[in-house]
């Protein structure tokens, strides 16, 4: 039996299209408070950019001071008039993840959205057997404790505010490689807590999604360079911009669900949207067979 089809027919981008333009954006997230952990380099510094020059205040938290003065700085050199707040924060440790969200309510009042793109990579060249066991859980520390930590101290305040919470995941949940399996069991699993984070905080009107965010060459992703190089290439612009669209409002239906910042969400809207709602689509299940499934 073939296995299930996880890829939607739609459209696929590798940098800004006009559904996620920039210009759309411009002054539409002014009076937003925006955390954002691993926010020092890649990903994470091209989208606190993004935030920015869409009008929103920023707090920026990861582990090193030099490197959270550095994309300050490159922030308020791009956008001269925003609000930057910083914390070297080590987010497998839920103390330095709650001194972080205390300071960024401290300094602003509120958080209105977060973007959870702490993480780690190993290399893709052993097997669970070979893999030292302290390096495989490690992984997990950062990806899913690390995850759970921005989580469990954030969403309180997106409950006050009717926030946006954004996990960054990637498509290696849904794909079994050999070597992989501590990175790609744990963004499965982040997967999942999204979709219980989502559950859990529905009554208060805040909104969860778990992305992925292309295929970036970044200093993360250098690690499985050798065995990812054909899929990174995407530009690092995209996940930014397609993250600013996602807390607009307009793709609320997409809450408690996994997304491809690689697909075209202005098509997905169209085409897909209402599929998506009724059969409670892109959630992970355990996929039955067929005949089972029409019992």
């Amino acid at each position: 039996m073939p296995a299930p089809n996880e890829f939607l027919p739609v459209k696929i981008h590798h940098e800004v299209y006009p559904g996620i333009e920039p210009s759309k954006f411009v002054g539409t997230l002014k009076g937003k408070v925006v955390f954002i952990t691993g926010a020092s380099r890649g990903i994470g510094e091209a989208t606190a950019i993004a935030f920015a020059k869409s009008g929103a205040s920023l707090f920026l938290a990861s582990r090193k001071q030099e490197t959270l003065d550095q994309v300050k700085s490159d922030i308020i050199s791009a956008v001269p008039d925003v609000k930057v707040g910083t914390l070297t924060t080590d987010v497998e440790q839920h103390e330095s993840v709650k001194a972080a969200v205390e300071g960024c309510v401290k300094e602003f009042g509120k958080i209105d959205v977060v973007i959870s793109n702490s993480g780690t990579m190993e290399d893709f060249t052993q097997t669970i057997a070979q893999r030292d066991p302290d390096v495989w859980w490690k992984t997990w520390e950062v990806n899913v404790k690390g995850s759970f930590n921005v989580a469990h101290y954030t969403l309180p305040e997106l409950s006050k505010t009717k926030g946006y919470f954004i996990f960054v995941s990637s498509m290696g949940a849904q794909g079994r490689r050999v070597g992989a399996s501590a990175y790609q069991s744990g963004k499965h699993a982040i997967n999942r807590i999204a979709e219980f984070a989502a559950m859990e905080t529905a009554d208060d009107d805040v909104k969860v999604f778990s992305i992925h965010p292309g295929g970036v060459m970044t200093d993360l992703s250098k690690v499985a360079a050798k065995e990812l190089a054909a899929v990174l290439i995407d530009d690092v612009q995209l996940p930014a911009w397609a993250m600013v669209r996602l807390v607009q409002g307009r793709d609320d239906y997409l809450s408690g669900r996994f997304v491809s910042v690689t697909w075209d969400l202005d098509e997905l809207e169209e085409k897909w949207k209402d599929a998506i709602i009724s059969e409670d689509a892109l959630k992970n299940r355990l996929a039955l067979p067929l005949a089972a499934q029409k019992a």
